[in-house]
This record gives structure tokens, sequence and C-alpha cells, in this order.
């Protein structure tokens, strides 16, 4: 059995985008390691008490099987056309240094002798400034610590689009761009590996549960998170139950992997 090193941008992100598969990789026996950059916190961290994003991780973390939860130390950055300067006792991941951000993920590579880790692609999936900081800081903490294996969570654009008519169909209130889609995620040719998790929807769906903050929002994305969350779970499955990574590992063979 191997060490799987999982690093997301915020706290629900890991449930989102890699849920089925940290389940899956935990029951198996593997160990499962969790790296967020940032506790999801826009301001200063709580004092004397871990932020609440956090809190709710920890309980995601639980449901898929991780085995350890860190937190790099940054704050949010938020996403949109106002990039915030950073609160008074930390950086916003988006304006880290990437070499020194990437020792510290390194370091933790090592320290678990990570055998394969799980990053973003090259857009951030949906371009959050604090996911392609994501992408860029794990490739190179790869590259530090010679880890074998990198595959980038992803999703097939057809499939988002997809889901977008689902939303719009439910008269969930999420607006976009149709034009920006060609910048997003990833094409298809590029997806190396999909996996089937469906077996795991019950977990992904609960991980996703455990970030009430999140849902009890009024912004767009809390919409689709109820949403997500008011589906049957066979349901939830079947349009939440594939995952889909491009693998990014040092100069090698690659295949595709369609199980």
């Amino acid at each position: 059995m191997a060490t799987v090193l999982a690093f997301h941008a915020h706290p629900d992100d890991e449930a989102l985008l890699t849920g089925g598969t940290l389940a899956r990789l935990a029951d198996e026996g593997h160990r499962v390691v969790l790296v967020v950059a940032t506790d999801g916190h826009m301001d200063a961290a709580p004092p004397g008490r871990e932020p609440p994003r956090m809190h709710e991780l920890r309980k995601s973390a639980y449901v898929l099987g991780v085995d350890r939860v860190v937190h790099l130390g940054y704050a949010d950055s938020g996403h949109g056309p106002l990039f915030y300067a950073d609160p008074p006792d930390r950086t916003r991941f988006a304006r880290a240094d990437t070499e020194k951000a990437a020792e510290q993920l390194a370091a933790i590579l090592r320290d678990e002798n990570a055998a394969m880790l799980l990053t973003y692609d090259p857009n951030g999936g949906y371009g959050h400034r604090d996911h392609i900081k994501v992408h860029e800081v794990g490739r190179r903490a790869a590259e530090l610590a010679k880890t074998p294996r990198v595959l980038e969570a992803t999703i097939p654009r057809d499939t988002v689009e997809r889901l977008l008519r689902l939303v719009r169909l439910l008269r969930i209130p999420l607006r976009h761009d149709p034009a920006e889609l060609s910048t997003r995620f990833s094409p298809r040719s590029a997806i190396t590996h999909r996996y089937d998790v469906r077996r795991y929807a019950r977990q992904k769906q609960a991980a996703l549960a455990a970030h009430r903050s999140q849902m009890n929002g009024t912004g767009r994305m809390s919409a689709v998170m109820r949403a997500m969350l008011r589906l049957p779970a066979p349901l939830f499955g079947l349009l939440l139950g594939r995952e889909w990574f491009i693998d990014a590992s040092p100069p090698g063979p690659r295949r595709v992997n369609r199980r």
C-alpha cells in the first residue's frame, strides 16, 4: 500500500473534486493525506480557535477516510475582479511566493514518503486564482520532492456543459459566460484517468454535507451545493460519480485509465 497526498485550495474542494477518489483510496488500504493551502477564511484567523471551515474539513476528511489533514497557513484569496489586500496575520495564497509554498508542500511529501500527489489542472478548474496557484505550487513541490506520480484533478468541458444545463433545468440561479468555458477545466482529449466512484457516492455526498457553512450562504455555489445534497444518493452518484485526472507525472509512459 502507498501514501497519496491530495493538495486542495479550500475546505470543500476535496469533496467536490476528489471525494470519491479519496474514499476509494482509503477503502483500498492506502494512507491518504489531505493538505489545504487556505482555511477558507478571508479575514484574520479567529484568535484561540480553529476557523469553522477547518472544523468542517476535518469532519469531511473523517467521512472520506483521510488519515491526516494539514493547513499550509495561507488565507483565501477570494474569487472575482477584486483582489483584496492581505489580512494582518498572513498572506493570501494567490500572492504567496511559489517556491516557498512549494517547499512547504514538498516537506510534507517527503515526510510522508508520498507515492502520488493529487493536484489541479493548469486552468485551476474554473479559474479561481487560488486553484491556479495550487497547480503551480503542486507541480513545483512534486519536482522538489521527486514524487513519482502526479495526477491533476479536472472535469471534461463537455461534462461541465451538461451539468450547467441541469442547473438551469433545476432553476438554480447560476450565471455564467458560455465563452469562458473554453478556458476552464480541460478538453476531454487531455484527460488520462477517469474513475468510477459511484460506489462511494454516499460518502462523497456526506463529505459535502459536512461543509455546512457553505450550504447556508446566499451565493450561487451555496444554492448549487444545497441542490446536490437534496438529490437521492443513486442520482447523486449518477451525476457526480465519476472523477477525472490528467497524468502530469515525470517523463515516462502514460496510459489512459478508464476504471
